[in-house]
């Protein structure tokens, strides 16, 4: 769902009682999960670099993530919000213009990060490059998620304080939602939902002790991802069924698994992708 329609439908969202967006990495998990249901779909920087064979965290480049996102959204019926990093530009005027070319994409929202290297951006740069990503893309046409990492970086200050703080200049920016990763502490949680004047955003399966969406909802989160947990657990599938089909050539990891006509019921037939000759070619 591309452009401002799909910006509409996600900010609605963030009015009811709280919903659920999980993190896809590729076209094909966006499809799956869409299927199932879920209103809108998000990406996770660490799940498409981990499907180019990179860590998170820098090596991947815009133009690797914009390929990826766009191929997303166009398999999808539903807005789709990307994990933009920090903006992948060293100013404001450059974050503007990632998140234009997102807007462009019919990508209906993103994250913005306020840390680079673990460590966080002063304050009033932070909410220059989230006032430049609002007028890249103005309100109603991009849902605009500030993401504060007072509590998951290198700071000696209290990071209840300072995500306030934050989140405040961050809303005056233009901000739509703030989010805060890495909050362990269910009371710290319900604080903040209560003080930060917008819908915030936690991820569920971050960090231990572990708060599912149900326990978050409660607190007064309005929306929950899961970040790169559901591209982590198919990871982890890979490694196992490797690991037993190179120690013991069994096949004990196919028991439940969808099936390869399953597969191509969920996903499109490959006659319809492909001419009739070379569907025949190969069941693989």
């Amino acid at each position: 769902m591309a452009g401002n329609l799909g910006a509409e439908t996600l900010l609605a969202l963030h009015r009811g009682r709280g919903f659920l967006i999980p993190n896809a990495w590729d076209a094909g998990s966006a499809r799956l999960l869409a299927q199932l249901g879920f209103p809108a779909i998000a990406t996770t920087s660490a799940g498409i670099a981990w499907s180019r064979g990179l860590p998170d965290g820098g090596p991947l480049s815009a133009d690797l993530m914009f390929e990826t996102v766009a191929e997303i959204v166009t398999a999808v019926d539903v807005p789709v919000s990307a994990d933009l990093e920090a903006g992948y530009g060293a100013t404001a005027a450059e974050v503007g213009e990632t998140v234009a070319r997102a807007a462009s994409l019919g990508i209906a929202g993103g994250n913005i990060e306020d840390a680079v290297g673990g460590a966080l951006i002063p304050i009033e740069e932070a909410a220059e490059r989230v006032a430049a990503a609002r007028a890249a893309a103005p309100a109603g046409t991009f849902v605009l998620n500030a993401r504060t990492d007072a509590y998951f970086s290198r700071f000696d200050g209290d990071p209840f304080a300072e995500t306030i703080a934050r989140a405040e200049r961050f809303i005056a920016a233009g901000a739509d939602c703030i989010f805060v990763p890495g909050v362990r502490d269910a009371e710290a949680i319900r604080r903040l939902a209560v003080e930060i004047a917008a819908p915030v955003n936690m991820v569920a399966g971050l960090t231990a002790p572990v708060l599912d969406a149900p326990a978050l909802f409660s607190l007064g989160v309005a929306r929950v991802s899961v970040g790169g947990s559901i591209a982590r657990a198919a990871y982890d599938a890979v490694e196992r069924a490797g690991r037993e089909l190179r120690e013991s050539g069994t096949l004990g990891f196919l028991d439940g698994v969808a099936s390869y006509a399953d597969m191509q019921h969920r996903l499109g037939s490959r006659e319809d992708r492909m001419p009739r000759a070379a569907a025949s070619d190969s069941i693989t």
